[in-house]
């Protein structure tokens, strides 16, 4: 029921000016541009002026294209897409394209390829297929731009020697020794003057660098090529704007049907994952800079892909080059400050206002030194990084192909080369399984790395039957599938030779591939991270007999987990790690706790070891260089690297009760917290501390059942460093703090959990521990320093251990808020 009923029938004639407890109404909002906005447009402007029309002299298009296409991509791109801060243009990625299509079609038809483009974008934008784009593997990417690269730099190279490029590479390369015999020294001198002040500016040092590297590089390497051209009056091509009364526009596609629709694929293809991946890579950008949170969405790709359609839709019609995401001009556009959309629009604005008054001025640039400003962009295309990145996951071969297909066959080729190695290559790693058998102390081990399919059947069984009959057996699956062939045939071995008085443990790498059944002693069904004794343990009703195996309870299907199982002459059962021992009935050992110290210990040396042992290796001769300072609680159910993902090497981990960080001078003789924190941050040059809390706290708990004035045992001692939070959590308790630390707390909103309230006093207390030991480190003169150099972050985090969420700590309107943490893409 509406809650503006009428109560009265008169009262239908009282007329409310506006509602009432609110504000009044005010008048049509004003737009307004962020100052931070206005800034970052100006730098992109400068950065996107020399680049457009660089672009453009490396397409062979007419030189006003690539600033259409620039202001176009400003405005209705940045308008309309689904990313606030890419910047879109005319992109180095597309030059191989677009002169492909200038030579083959002329302008007028490449115009028009352009628009069909732009079509066939707002298709797939509206089909809601973006994500899938991004499925192409990274190495075909990575691939197509490095061949896209290098085919710029070779063809741009003629130009720098004073000379004109070839249609393709190999005819470059082949007409490269007679352009360095006849070359001409003006273009190389320019060309030259160009990539030293490119190189050399973002290098200058001290103060005046750090001033002057607030100019774009390519701006001033430009600016100064151009300037010692004009003063020394050297006679060199020169940018030819023609009047824009006379510039080309799109006109009807002519020429083969097929031709043109492979064309306009190739460009819809380019632009659309080139603009997908910028948008993803911005993204990332935007959460590494704390201040845009919550003001700056996550990109909507499928929304991208309807405003790169549409930029390039507009830009063929006024005759531009083809548009798509520019990771130059995006990535500078964050690193400037822009805050939303309204940068991208205005250095839209910027480029037509300097296309229709800048003309004089443009027609002063040498060609020589935007070849050599394109040259550059292009070599940076290749990327040492992302080779780097493909050779570690064993890609380089998908890389190779893509890159040589783009550089001697064309874009389109490449890439359709690129993802037949890719498919091929993951063929041949899902059928490649090695199978390996030995012996140790009279233990036989079948070792499988790889998936176990119908394929490795024959070599399994193979294997498996060199085992000797009666012997102590472990098979150990170091893969993530299992397919229905290869576990009946595991299956019916391990019936088999358990039958024949031998014992037999199956164990797996992977939670996936983890293998046990119940035996008589032991039949505790346990993940394979936990062979100790704190964990859940399903017992069967009834043990089975002894040489019996069967599926597990939990999981029938062929890819579920095989039976282990014992044979009547073995002594007690075999745990995961292959170590005899006997079980209580509760699933904890019956031994001493070192036994189980010893049985972790051997799980590590046998299925974790191995595959740390070369990353150790490293760290152990690099030394550590943690990003990250994390400073938790002693409790046990706290595991870091768990609720982290992190690994050896990634966090310089602190934990005490309370996870408290004492103000300096309070620590009583142990600096023990002070010392971890100024090493980690002097020596270890952490980028971030987390103050990491977490639900049922014992010291929270023990905080609020201390008794003022009682015995001072060393934990009652050390609990005092929380008599602060608790002063921020309930400030009407009587707590012993100075009276400036109760009136702070008297003033200060409540920490709290975004979508619901504290569960009780001890929740809210933990909450308002992180708050404050948040506080309590920005007093510590080394964390003060590197905040005031912008060197690292603060970050408070709640972890709910029923629950197993993880809450970051943010700040708004209303105070200190901890925000769940919701799945993230992890492709970003």
């Amino acid at each position: 029921m509406s809650a503006c009923v009428p109560a009265r029938a008169d009262s239908a004639r009282t007329k409310h000016v506006h509602p009432p407890h609110s504000p009044p109404p005010h008048g049509p909002r004003r737009f307004r541009v962020a100052g931070a906005d206005v800034s970052a447009a100006i730098a992109v402007f400068l950065i996107a002026l020399p680049l457009s029309l660089g672009i453009a002299l490396a397409t062979g298009a007419p030189l006003q294209a690539g600033l259409v296409a620039a202001a176009v991509g400003g405005i209705v791109a940045g308008r309309i897409g689904g990313c606030p801060l890419q910047v879109s243009g005319p992109a180095a990625g597309l030059t191989v394209v677009t002169a492909d299509l200038i030579q083959h079609y002329g302008w007028r038809t490449t115009c028009a390829i352009t628009v069909f483009a732009g079509i066939a974008q707002l298709g797939l934008g509206c089909l809601r297929v973006a994500r899938s784009a991004l499925a192409v593997s990274p190495a075909i990417v990575h691939g197509m731009l490095a061949g896209i690269g290098v085919t710029i730099a070779v063809a741009q190279l003629h130009i720098v020697l004073g000379g004109t490029p070839q249609s393709s590479v190999p005819d470059n390369l082949v007409a490269l020794p007679a352009q360095l015999a006849n070359l001409h020294p003006a273009d190389l001198a320019v060309s030259v003057l160009t990539l030293t002040l490119l190189l050399l500016w973002p290098r200058i040092p001290g103060r005046a660098g750090q001033a002057l590297g607030k100019l774009p590089a390519a701006l001033i390497a430009v600016a100064g090529a151009t300037a010692v051209a004009a003063l020394t009056g050297l006679r060199l091509p020169k940018v030819d704007l023609p009047s824009w009364s006379s510039h080309a526009l799109a006109s009807l596609p002519d020429g083969p049907v097929l031709g043109l629709v492979a064309a306009v694929l190739t460009t819809t293809l380019v632009c659309s994952v080139q603009s997908l991946l910028g948008a993803v890579a911005v993204d990332k950008l935007v959460a590494a800079r704390p201040s845009l949170t919550g003001r700056v969405k996550r990109s909507d790709l499928d929304r991208e892909l309807l405003g790169q359609g549409a930029a390039n839709i507009v830009s063929g019609s006024l005759g531009g080059l083809p548009i798509a995401g520019v990771a130059v001009r995006s990535s500078a556009n964050v690193a400037a400050g822009a805050v939303s959309r309204n940068s991208t629009m205005l250095h839209g604005v910027l480029v037509v206002i300097a296309a229709l008054l800048m003309v004089p001025a443009l027609e002063l640039i040498p060609l020589a030194s935007l070849a050599a400003l394109v040259m550059a962009v292009g070599l940076k295309m290749v990327s040492l990084n992302h080779i780097r990145t493909v050779t570690r996951h064993r890609e380089v071969l998908v890389y190779a192909v893509t890159t040589c297909g783009v550089v001697f066959l064309g874009v389109l080729e490449g890439v359709a080369l690129g993802i037949a190695v890719a498919v091929g290559v993951a063929l041949h790693r899902l059928t490649r399984t090695r199978i390996t058998h030995d012996e140790t102390e009279g233990v036989h081990h079948v070792h499988v790395r790889g998936q176990l399919t119908f394929l490795a059947v024959p070599r399994l069984s193979r294997v498996l039957h060199q085992v000797p009959h009666g012997a102590d057996a472990v098979v150990e699956l170091d893969g993530s599938f299992m397919d229905h062939a290869a576990y009946e045939t595991l299956q019916d071995w391990q019936k088999t030779h358990t039958a024949q008085g031998g014992s037999v443990d199956i164990t797996g790498r992977r939670p996936g591939t983890r293998i046990s059944e119940p035996a008589e002693e032991d039949g505790c069904r346990c993940r394979p991270w936990t062979p100790w004794r704190n964990h859940q343990c399903e017992r069967p009703p009834t043990a089975p007999p002894r040489g019996t195996a069967g599926r597990s309870a939990t999981d029938g299907s062929p890819a579920g987990n095989l039976g282990t199982s014992t044979g009547p002459n073995t002594p007690g059962t075999r745990d995961a790690t292959g170590a005899r021992g006997a079980t209580g009935g509760s699933g904890a050992p019956d031994g001493p706790t070192g036994h189980e110290l010893a049985r972790g210990i051997s799980a590590f040396h046998r299925n974790t070891g191995p595959l740390m042992r070369r990353e150790l290796a490293r760290l152990a001769r690099e030394g550590q260089q943690p990003s990250q300072l994390f400073l938790t609680c002693a409790d046990s159910r706290v595991v870091t690297s768990m609720i982290t993902s992190s690994g050896p090497g990634d966090l310089f981990v602190v934990r005490n009760v309370g996870n408290f960080v004492p103000l300096p001078g309070e620590e009583s003789g142990d600096d023990s917290v002070a010392a971890a924190i100024e090493y980690a941050v002097d020596v270890l040059k952490v980028r971030s501390i987390t103050v990491c809390g977490h639900s049922g706290c014992g010291a929270m708990q023990a905080l609020l059942a201390a008794e003022p004035g009682g015995a001072r045992t060393p934990l009652q001692r050390w609990l005092r460093h929380g008599l602060p939070s608790l002063e921020r959590a309930l400030p009407d308790v009587d707590v012993d703090v100075d009276e400036q630390e109760q009136k702070r707390g008297a003033g200060r909103a409540r920490p709290r959990l975004a979508g619901r309230g504290a569960a009780d006093t001890a929740e809210r207390l933990c909450l308002a521990n992180v708050v404050q030991q948040l506080e309590h480190l920005r007093a510590h003169d080394s964390v003060a320093r590197a905040l005031g150099a912008g060197d690292l972050e603060l970050h408070g985090m709640y972890f709910h251990v029923g629950e197993a969420q993880s809450y970051l700590l943010s700040e708004d309107a209303e105070g200190s808020v901890f925000e769940l943490v919701r799945e993230t893409n992890l492709t970003a």
